[in-house]
């Protein structure tokens, strides 16, 4: 039975749809609004984020207001606002208004020149492919900027509601704000080295934070009197992320090629370990299908049940899929042509269809 199952489920049909270029540098984070319109955003080390349409790939607006490589982005929750974390040692909370473009028919991907031979040629090849989207809108001015780190802002997430945002920095330490007044609420300390990744739960107010120093806390914010910590030591190298299910899960990535997932309730071990051959990036985890997207350093994107059960890998050829370390993944929830968008060092991000059998929706 187990192996008859597995041989339906690696059978999920994954298709490249569309490719975002236009960025400059490597791209470190990307996100999904979570309002209409439905945009893609990106975060890059050109020192700018881009908001995309997911549908035309055409870029719809760039915010230039970091003085240094933008790490994160992440949209609020019901507002048309961004927060993006910075290595000038900032994060930035901005307002976006875009407009879609009238969707076009997909190009066939698949005649895409191979650029594999350009990969280290940065300066010429970049400036060639970021033409049309310097013609995009662009934003240059945060409506808050939260400034109390001493080191690079690696990551930022909103809590649920919107009204604050907790910030990972590499001083060590994560900061909670208030939105509305741009006041430090917390700082957050006991981190032995840099963190590398926060995220906040969809519907608690509870945050967890990964780092290089092999662990990652939770920290539970729902009794305002208490601001317990639980710290987790599954893993043997750095944590380059943890993040929350819709459920009583966080799942957890590491560079020593595991990722873990881990029951809310019982923390003490983990309830699967997912043993890869690269070290893992930012991972996300589908909301609908419980699926784990896990980028690689090695340029391949693998994807897993909660159980730990394979069940594909990305297209990966001179035609298509990255063709350097992959950064980060993010699900699309709502009814796009993509439902899951990787980006990496190769500048560009990607946007894929994932089809999934029923079979495994139902287990």
């Amino acid at each position: 039975i187990v192996s008859s199952f597995k041989a339906t489920t690696s059978r999920a049909v994954c298709q490249l749809v569309r490719e975002y270029v236009g960025h400059r540098d490597g791209i470190w984070d990307l996100s999904v609004t979570r309002t209409q319109p439905v945009v893609l955003g990106t975060a890059s080390a050109d020192h700018t984020a881009m908001l995309w349409s997911i549908e035309t790939g055409k870029c719809l607006l760039k915010y230039l207001g970091h003085q240094g490589s933008v790490n994160s982005i992440k949209f609020h929750p019901t507002e048309q606002m961004a927060l993006t974390a910075s290595g000038d040692q900032t994060a930035h909370i901005w307002r976006y208004m875009v407009q879609l473009p009238t969707p076009q028919p997909v190009a066939d991907i698949s005649q895409t020149p191979c650029e594999d031979d350009v990969d280290f040629s940065d300066k010429d090849e970049a400036d060639g492919e970021v033409e049309g989207p310097n013609d995009c809108p662009s934003v240059r001015t945060a409506v808050t900027t939260l400034r109390s780190h001493q080191g690079v802002v690696i990551a930022a997430d909103w809590l649920v509601g919107g009204k604050q945002v907790v910030t990972a920095s590499w001083d060590r330490a994560a900061n909670l704000y208030d939105v509305e007044t741009s006041e430090l609420v917390h700082s957050l300390t006991g981190h032995d080295q840099e963190l590398t990744h926060c995220c906040t739960h969809p519907t608690q107010r509870l945050v967890v934070t990964s780092s290089r120093d092999t662990t990652f806390r939770l920290w539970d914010f729902r009794d305002p009197s208490i601001h317990s910590v639980n710290v987790f030591q599954g893993h043997t190298d750095t944590v380059t992320s943890a993040v929350f299910t819709v459920g009583d899960n966080v799942v957890s990535g590491s560079d020593d090629r595991t990722v873990k997932v881990w029951d809310l309730k019982n923390m003490r071990s983990p309830i699967a370990t997912i043993r890869t051959d690269s070290a893992v990036n930012r991972i996300s985890v589908s909301v609908n299908q419980r699926i784990i997207a896990l980028p690689h350093d090695n340029r391949q994107v693998r994807l897993f049940d909660m159980s730990g059960v394979r069940l594909a890998r990305l297209p990966r050829s001179n035609r298509q899929g990255h063709r350097r370390m992959v950064c980060c993944s993010a699900w699309c929830e709502d009814n796009t042509s993509c439902n899951l968008f990787t980006c990496g060092f190769d500048r560009q991000a990607i946007g894929w269809n994932i089809n999934i059998p029923a079979l495994l929706q139902e287990k």
